[in-house]
């Protein structure tokens, strides 16, 4: 994808509302909009002063009356683009909008493609290649979680102090590379190993923390995956439909009902939950409930948290019954044990099974973030167990504006970045030539450069702008 010298339009807003925004941007920008735009002041729009909003009509060829319109102008590069930029805010008539831009091509400006706002603000270095991915990421963002996330990274987040690693790597890797021209003189060293070494170690747990933090971003992004698990009519739907507060699976005291994953999703203190009801777990010679039930322990397996769902009238029989095949699915995710028709007990009965599940857990050295009585019928104990899985997400980092990552290609760029400053620091420690240090130092530097777009290609850039809407 190469930088193009067209001047571009296109609608900004979404079709139906009251308004709507026409976008114009390139070198001719100011001239293509001119002879359509007739300011009530009656001052020519090339001498109006940037940043200001001017009243006025947009008018055809013929001198028919469009609209009339607030149209506002940016000069480069004190612009989103970087570029010369026109904003004509229209009424939001399909007709108008549509009008004003076919007027606009005819006046020399091209439909923009999706992104290609974003992408000439990245090639004119309005941002880096990071944060222009954060735009789409912001628009896209469905809950408070994902919407810090990307504005963290479009604030320029983690990509400010990579950047900063990238170039003291280059200066250590230029150092290195001048020994190689005095080879001759042995014991000649112009980069400092412990000064290397002392970066390589920073480095390594910097980006080691930001790896890290990808499980949580990826599932902030697309929703926390939680699976509701236990036997045939323990309430699993029931619990489902609760916690929706609406009738998405069908409840019924046939056992078996639930045979294939039933997935849905809701938001709770800012973050997506994406639920998982799974067939109920028992013996059966029907293949297709067999089927179903592998599916149960895959999406277990699958999932950041799991629901164990138990029926509190068979407290001890269930548990033991599936706790040699569910508490190793479990052991690295977040565990809540629920008993459920807590309604159907009295006080005692309900604490003694609390306490035997309790008991049972502690035996077989299972952790569980919680043991909660509630009654999915009722609705009872559902604020309690909603709060209960948002302590499950740790989002300390988004409050203190801790870098989180969620893009994949990031990820897989910090990886390869990572296990190439590993075999500097093993290097290192081996006293390896400088040759061969420089060749894991660049490879170093190059993943963090594909990160903020120091190095890219045009495949890289057409499949990461394709993705934006058009008019961003």
């Amino acid at each position: 994808m190469t930088h193009s010298e067209d001047t571009i339009c296109a609608l900004a807003t979404a079709p139906g509302g009251a308004l709507g925004i026409v976008r114009v941007s390139g070198p001719r920008a100011v001239g293509n909009v001119a002879p359509l735009f007739h300011a009530r002041s009656g001052r020519p729009l090339d001498t109006t002063e940037p940043g200001r909003a001017t009243f006025g009509e947009i008018r055809g060829d013929d001198g028919t009356l469009i609209d009339e319109v607030v149209v506002t102008l940016y000069r480069a590069p004190h612009s989103y683009t970087g570029e010369d930029s026109v904003e004509i805010s229209c009424h939001g008539s399909t007709y108008i909008l549509q009008t004003v831009l076919r007027l606009l091509t005819a006046h020399g400006c091209r439909l923009a493609r999706p992104g290609e706002y974003t992408e000439r603000a990245f090639l004119n270095g309005k941002m880096d290649l990071s944060q222009a991915e954060a735009v789409a990421d912001l628009i896209a963002a469905r809950n408070a979680a994902t919407h810090r996330m990307a504005i963290n990274q479009m604030r320029g987040g983690y990509s400010s102090e990579l950047r900063q690693l990238r170039e003291r790597l280059l200066h250590l890797t230029s150092l290195l590379e001048l020994e190689l021209d005095f080879s001759d003189h042995e014991d000649l060293e112009f980069a400092d190993r412990s000064e290397l070494q002392y970066l390589a170690d920073e480095i390594d747990a910097k980006i080691a923390r930001l790896t890290a933090s990808f499980r949580l971003g990826n599932a902030l992004k697309r929703g926390i995956p939680v699976s509701i698990v236990g036997q045939t009519n323990a309430g699993k739907s029931t619990l489902l439909n609760a916690l929706l507060d609406e009738e998405r699976a069908i409840v019924s005291s046939v056992s078996g009902t639930t045979r294939d994953a039933i997935e849905a999703t809701k938001t709770l203190g800012g973050v997506t939950f994406r639920f998982i009801d799974t067939a109920g777990i028992r013996h059966t010679s029907d293949e297709v409930e067999s089927i179903g039930i592998r599916l149960a322990f895959q999406k277990t397996e699958q999932a950041d948290i799991v629901l164990w769902l138990i029926d509190a009238s068979q407290a001890t029989a269930q548990y033991d019954s599936l706790s040699p095949r569910l508490l190793p699915l479990c052991r690295d995710k977040q565990l809540l044990v629920l008993l459920n028709k807590a309604d159907t007990l009295d006080a005692p009965a309900l604490s003694a099974a609390l306490g035997a599940v309790n008991a049972r857990l502690a035996r077989d050295g299972a952790h569980a973030r919680d043991v909660l009585p509630l009654s999915a019928k009722t609705h009872t104990g559902i604020d309690a167990l909603e709060a209960a899985l948002t302590r499950c997400v740790n989002l300390d980092t988004l409050r203190h504006d801790e870098p989180v990552i969620a893009n994949e290609r990031h990820y897989e760029a910090l990886s390869a970045a990572l296990g190439a400053i590993r075999r500097v620091s093993r290097g290192l420690h081996g006293r390896l030539p400088a040759d061969l240090l420089s060749e894991d130092l660049r490879e170093c530097i190059h993943h963090l450069s594909e990160i903020v777009g120091e190095i890219h290609s045009d495949a890289i850039l057409e499949n990461i702008f394709k993705h934006f809407c058009i008019g961003k």
